[in-house]
């Protein structure tokens, strides 16, 4: 009988030896990452690990023979790791670095190995991966009931960690805003998330059983040490809950167990910041620029000089409020340090010396930190006090400007007026801030007694502690130290005994000291001297003596090492117990470097002050787009523009002008002024009186969107109706050229049909910009008495137009496509063709024709609901809607009730 088996065209499996079987046993605990193993100095990738780390890092890629099998392998050297790390991480790579556990050289048999950290683009300490002036979040999703979703961001390097829950659409709007690293989500949901969610995220699924309720406040509770969550008022989310929980649990996972720095769990409030859409913060350039080279608007307001102030500006513009008295507080804030720059000048001295609080004291919790960041957080605490101390003079009225005495502060004896603002409380933001600033004195003074000015970045070499802290080790201090000289001292005394006038002593680590003779000496050499080497022009020795001062030295900086690693360790242990304080510093801290940078920029490009109102009225004097007015030529100054909105006389603009007038410019800028101001920033207009606004809607520009098969009127349909949709009573609609990428006479239609929903809306009277071509769009005004037409203006100059940019009442007549088309270099003859088609149409009286058909349309009234106010039959559907158990319905079942309700409604 044949005996059956594999052929040997077969693929022959790598012998596994012992490290291949610790290899092995190690990957086997972390799939999907890319382990880094520990061997002697190097770390090493093998099989598929290696090819990828072999593309990413640009490294050789080598095979070695291993019992007759090819393995693929590619590494690099260990104190390269800081600059090989990040490049995979920033390629989505989850890395697992495996270190040697163990010293080599007292290892029995094979070193032990084990990872100690799980490093991925969510998750990281390391600072080469991190971007100092953005958070690196890490997020989770949870598709919850009821078309509900959990999402929780957290930020391990800084410890801030955020939860909420709630519509298809919030989700996706955070998840632009927060812009995360790395997403997870449960694995079953995979092809739903893509669907919703697009393939722009790093992310990582997890199994099933960790989403529940249950398990999520079981875990947030145990890590917070408390009863309940309600002390950080997200009880009752329960999907933000289960989606927090998730990132703990993933925390775990990667090898992040010493976490004790997130100390709270803070609610994403969706009540308190003005609602963008993720078309909005796209097409306002808020943070990314939609085309290279373009600049956004963080780019213009952030003169921030902290880390922390960076990061704090960054969130505050993608999260503008909706409240008056935070809003008012951040506005008395930057007033004050405009009417202050001495202050200023001097506080901003201040934070430019203060490190990257959240991230050193994060460090500090999680035992990561090395004496060199030590003394970094040293350095930054000096500089509370000071600033501490400035803030309470100005609020003592000890600081002299232009303002007027604070309500209810200190009187001051001093001749001069003190500079003040009005509180909006029974404390000025001013007093609040210096009385939450804790200077950590003891801290900073335990640092500054034990640790050196100038300690080494790794903790396993000495150097690190002062004298006089530990009295054992000031003794071997002196031995190591002393010891040294005392060689110095047997050199200079051997030389004089035996005339051998080139006598050294030096050190190696095969033969520790050593004496060096010449060949032109070696016959002075006393008898007792031991030789150890021969050289091509020397001889080296050994004795007695020597050996001895060598063991002590040896055995003293081997004890050094150890004190004074113990010593660091107490301090780091210490500063352990000010994690709360200084993170509280550092959330402080920046808040002053963020509102400081709004006064800076106001006091630069001659911003001011904008008043906040409780009514639904917009009014903009002079205003300006605060980018473009940035990019101009030198000397060209920017046209500004005035501008009214409200809900009773002029809630919809209809604005008419050629291409390159500024219609687009002045929607925006009118978008990006109430955002500045909601975010507490002065504003690039003369004058500026904004009542509160919680949403903003922006159509401006589209492009397609071949991936997912949608043609740029597809796109542009799709955000209107997101608009039309969503409106309140307070939103800002901003809409350009709505309707321009199908026919003439559908684009009219659709434009025309969304100003008059807008209008007649009964319950949200939207103030609206609507930018167009279609200047048939005009005739609105005479028939909708809250729709006004203006235009920007331009000026013929014989065949050319000179485009004046100015807003002025009226609608336009025309376009000017074709000087539009002359001036970007189009050829001559088409333009004269051009011009000839055009004179043709006109003749025809198309356009007249058009005109009065649009004049006699019959105008609609909508109406949003299908009774009268009082019809009985609204509380009979209403009944009957609310008995229904849609989950138990059978498809059939559904379609004869939503009949029997069809039949109820006619």
């Amino acid at each position: 009988m044949a005996r059956t088996g594999k052929t040997s065209t077969e693929p022959l499996k790598p012998k596994e030896t012992p490290l291949n079987r610790q290899y092995n046993q190690i990957k086997s605990r972390y799939p999907g990452a890319m382990l880094l193993f520990r061997v002697g100095d190097f770390y090493e990738t093998f099989g598929e690990d290696a090819i990828r780390a072999s593309r990413i890092l640009g490294i050789v890629l080598t095979r070695r023979n291993n019992g007759g099998a090819q393995e693929e392998l590619a590494g690099f050297p260990h104190h390269s790791l800081d600059t090989y790390l990040p490049k995979l991480v920033r390629a989505g790579e989850r890395v697992a670095i495996c270190d040697q556990l163990e010293d080599p050289a007292v290892a029995k048999g094979i070193v032990r190995r084990g990872v100690t950290e799980l490093v991925t683009p969510g998750v990281s300490f390391n600072d080469n991966v991190l971007d100092t002036r953005r958070n690196n979040y890490l997020a989770s999703v949870h598709f919850g009931k009821q078309n509900t979703f959990g999402i929780a961001f957290l930020d391990i390097s800084t410890g801030e960690f955020l939860t909420t829950q709630g519509n298809k659409e919030y989700i996706e709007k955070l998840l632009q805003s927060f812009a995360p690293s790395e997403v997870l989500y449960c694995k079953k949901y995979r092809q739903e998330f893509g669907e919703l969610f697009g393939d722009k995220f790093h992310t990582f699924c997890l199994e099933d059983w960790a989403y529940t309720h249950e398990f999520g406040y079981e875990i947030l509770i145990k890590h917070f040490q408390t009863t309940s969550l309600k002390g950080f008022g997200v009880e009752t989310l329960t999907e933000g809950i289960i989606a927090a929980g998730v990132i703990l649990r993933y925390l775990a996972d990667t090898e992040h167990k010493d976490v004790k720095h997130i100390t709270r769990l803070t609610r994403l409030d969706e009540e308190k910041y003005v609602w963008l859409d993720r078309f909005t913060i796209r097409n306002l350039e808020l943070v990314y620029p939609q085309q290279e080279g373009g600049v956004p608007l963080i780019q213009i307001l952030d003169q921030t000089v902290t880390p922390m102030g960076a990061r704090l500006l960054r969130k505050w513009l993608v999260l503008p409020l909706k409240d008056k008295a935070p809003i008012e507080e951040r506005l008395q804030t930057v007033e004050f340090f405009l009417q202050n720059e001495e202050l200023l000048d001097e506080i901003t001295l201040h934070l430019k010396q203060i490190g990257d609080l959240e991230r050193l004291i994060s460090k500090v919790a999680v035992r990561r930190i090395n004496p060199r960041e030590l003394l970094q957080l040293k350095k930054s605490l000096s500089h509370i006090a000071p600033v501490k101390e400035l803030l309470q003079k100005a609020w003592n009225g000890e600081v002299k400007g232009k303002g007027v005495k604070v309500e209810g502060a200190p009187d001051s004896n001093e001749s001069e007026t003190p500079l003040s603002v009005s509180p909006s409380s029974s404390l000025t933001p001013l007093r609040k801030y210096a009385d939450q600033l804790n200077p950590c004195e003891f801290l900073l003074e335990k640092i500054e007694t034990e640790l050196r000015e100038d300690p080494p970045v790794v903790t396993n070499q000495g150097g690190m502690i002062k004298s006089g802290i530990d009295a054992d080790l000031d003794v071997l201090h002196k031995l190591a130290f002393s010891g040294k000289d005392y060689l110095i001292q047997i050199q200079n005394r051997e030389i004089e005994r035996t005339g051998i006038t080139s006598l050294k002593i030096a050190y190696n680590k095969v033969f520790g000291y050593y004496l060096e003779v010449t060949n032109s000496h070696k016959n002075r050499v006393p008898p007792e001297w031991i030789r150890k080497q021969t050289l091509v022009n020397a001889e080296r020795y050994i004795t007695p003596e020597l050996k001895e001062y060598e063991d002590k030295i040896l055995s003293a900086e081997d004890k050094i090492f150890a004190i004074e690693q113990r010593i660091f360790n107490d301090l780091v242990m210490m500063a352990n117990d000010y994690v709360a304080a200084v993170q509280q510093d550092a959330r402080v801290v920046s808040v002053l470097d963020a509102l400081a940078s709004f006064a800076r920029v106001a006091r630069k490009n001659n911003y001011n002050k904008p008043r906040i109102t409780e009514d639904k009225s917009l009014k903009i004097k002079e205003g300006r787009h605060a980018v473009i007015e940035q990019q101009l030529p030198l000397g060209e100054s920017y046209v500004p523009n005035d501008l009214y909105l409200d809900d009773e006389t002029q809630q919809i603009i209809i604005i008419t002008g050629p291409n390159m007038a500024g219609k687009s410019a002045l929607l925006r800028q009118t978008a990006l002024i109430v955002l500045m101001a909601q975010m507490g920033s002065f504003v690039p207009a003369a004058e500026a009186e904004i009542g509160l606004v919680d949403k903003i809607f922006t159509r401006v520009g589209a492009s397609d969107n071949l991936s997912r098969g949608e043609s740029t009127f597809m796109v542009e349909m799709t955000e209107t109706a997101s608009i039309l949709n969503n409106l309140s009573e307070r939103s800002l609609v901003l809409m350009d050229e709505i309707g321009r990428g199908t026919s003439t006479y559908d684009g009219v239609s659709i434009a025309w049909s969304i100003a008059e929903f807008l209008h007649n809306h009964p319950r949200h009277r939207a103030k609206t910009l609507f930018a167009t071509h279609y200047h048939e769009l005009n005739q609105l005004a005479d028939d909708f008495p809250r729709i006004k037409n203006f235009n920007v203006a331009v000026k013929e100059v014989g065949n050319k137009v000179i485009f004046l940019r100015k807003l002025k009442e009226g609608g336009s007549e025309h376009s000017f496509g074709i000087h539009v088309a002359q001036m970007a270099g189009m050829p001559q003859e088409i333009v004269l063709r051009s011009n000839d088609i055009l004179h043709s149409l006109e003749k025809s009286h198309q356009r007249a024709e058009t005109n009065k058909a649009v004049k006699e349309m019959p105008k609609v009234n909508y109406q949003m609901t299908l009774f009268e106010p009082q019809d009985p039959k609204i509380e009979e559907l209403k009944a009957k809607l609310k008995a229904l158990d849609i989950n138990t319905l059978s498809p059939i079942e559904a379609l004869l009730k939503l009949n029997e309700l069809r039949r109820l409604v006619e």
